[in-house]
């Protein structure tokens, strides 16, 4: 039994979204036009406004409605601090921490010859710009600990001119609660590459 043609393209288009192989997709689309098509036609609405309304802030490039994002134009937030992320998924982890009171950049991703992805793909030359303002005093990398997001910070570290500006990558280590033994080499190494000193130094 074949599908019809109008189901069958629905199918394909759910393949669109990770980690949706051809069962998920078609249990979705079945799910949709058999128990909730209201709630379907409200997808679809949905996914409409959203596309043709939500766009990337001019200033840290997340998805946002307005041409400045909220956190851009909070007033409150340290504007001298910068974090470049890769994700939006990224920033919201950030900022749900509570500990940030800086601002943001977002790439759109990592650097990755393998798929064809490098600098002009990403928002670099943006960020460089930004930069060349003058407002920042720290910029912090907090790309992935994947061989990519080492290699966008490198690169974006080798790029910055300003040699007064000080750049910081975030540290990977032990997650809290984790025990040794079964934490992976890598992690652990950088862990203890990046250790600090439990009291304060004599001068």
């Amino acid at each position: 039994m074949s599908f019809s043609p109008l189901l069958q393209q629905l199918i394909q288009a759910l393949r669109c979204l990770p980690g949706v192989g051809p069962k998920s997709a078609q249990r979705m689309a079945l799910h949709l036009l058999e128990r909730d098509r209201q709630a379907a036609l409200s997808l679809a609405q949905s996914l409409q406004e959203a596309c043709e309304r939500v766009g990337q802030c001019q200033s840290c490039r997340t998805l946002s409605e307005e041409p400045i994002c909220a956190l851009c134009a909070d007033e409150q937030r340290d504007h001298s601090l910068l974090c470049v992320l890769e994700s939006p998924v990224d920033m919201l982890a950030v900022e749900q921490t509570g500990g940030y009171q800086g601002v943001y950049f977002v790439l759109g991703g990592h650097l990755s010859p393998i798929d064809g992805i490098g600098p002009e793909d990403l928002g670099i030359r943006q960020l460089l710009q930004r930069l060349q303002q003058g407002e920042i005093r720290e910029l912090i990398l907090a790309t992935n600990p994947t061989v990519e997001g080492e290699a966008t910070a490198h690169y974006i570290l080798e790029q910055i001119e300003d040699p007064h500006l000080k750049v910081s990558r975030i540290a990977h280590g032990v997650p809290v609660g984790g025990e040794l033994e079964f934490v992976d080499g890598g992690t652990l190494a950088h862990a203890l590459a990046g250790r600090r000193s439990l009291r304060k130094e004599i001068s």
